[in-house]
């Protein structure tokens, strides 16, 4: 995962370890302003989640995509981090035009959409169909700062689930993972984002199967064979035999 500085004149940071810390002490793994962070304002943690981010007891809340986090939040490729007055935009690592061709077939089409997870449209879910336009001329008019505009297509063609920007923003550029892109193939949990809008393509039906593994070989053994020794389960069935007799007899006597 890289880290790029929106606006500001510094290098994208770049980190492959499990935990991030970021802060304003030296001791940080990425150390800010003392203006803008307090020494050891928040931690990124990769778990089977993925990555989540923690706001530590000596921090002012932060933003994600925006909006104020106050302990925890879950992260992807393409979310804007807001510390202070510092802005990281989480970028992934490769780039989306380098990736191995995904051919989705007919019947794996109909359940993709996009989740507006940032922006005006945040919360509406937008089913694509055959296509889907997004901006001046599309379905769902895109608003941008200082009246802006930008338009872009997402469609099918040759199986593919293809990103196009039909009328770019030189201020606000289409990005798909915090990268920037003009046409490009897109995958499931792929985030598009422009400007403040950030859209999650939801798709199960281009995702693969899981592969179902068999467990070795077969137990060969009986459950009684293993619940303990030969001697102590045939010890048990006489005894349960005997008590079921004692029982009849009893029964037999009285009436």
């Amino acid at each position: 995962m890289r880290i790029e500085f929106p606006k500001a004149a510094r290098e994208d940071f770049h980190w492959t370890q499990e935990q991030l810390r970021i802060g304003s002490a030296p001791d940080n793994d990425l150390v800010l302003a003392a203006s803008q962070a307090a020494p050891h304002h928040l931690k990124i943690q990769h778990d089977r989640r993925g990555w989540v981010l923690q706001v530590l007891p000596s921090a002012d809340r932060i933003y994600v995509n925006a909006r104020p986090v106050h302990e925890r939040a879950l992260l992807r490729a393409g979310d804007v981090v807001s510390v202070g007055d510092c802005r990281m935009l989480l970028r992934a690592d490769q780039d989306p035009a380098r990736r191995a061709v995904l051919n989705v077939p007919e019947q794996g089409r109909c359940t993709v959409a996009l989740r507006a997870v940032s922006g005006p449209l945040s919360g509406r879910v937008l089913p694509l169909r055959d296509s889907l336009e997004l901006g001046l001329q599309g379905r769902c008019p895109l608003e941008l700062p200082q009246g802006d505009v930008v338009s872009l297509r997402i469609g099918w063609e040759g199986g593919q689930l293809l990103l196009e920007s039909l009328q770019p923003s030189a201020r606000h550029p289409l990005r798909v993972n915090g990268v920037v892109v003009e046409n490009v193939a897109l995958q499931p949990g792929d985030q598009i984002g422009v400007a403040m809008h950030r859209f999650v393509v939801d798709a199960p039906g281009m995702e693969a199967e899981p592969e179902i593994v068999m467990s070795g070989s077969p137990a060969t053994h009986l459950p009684e064979e293993v619940a303990g020794p030969t001697g102590e389960v045939w010890w048990l069935i006489v005894t349960a035999a005997v008590l079921a007799l004692g029982i009849a007899l009893a029964l037999l006597i009285r009436f």
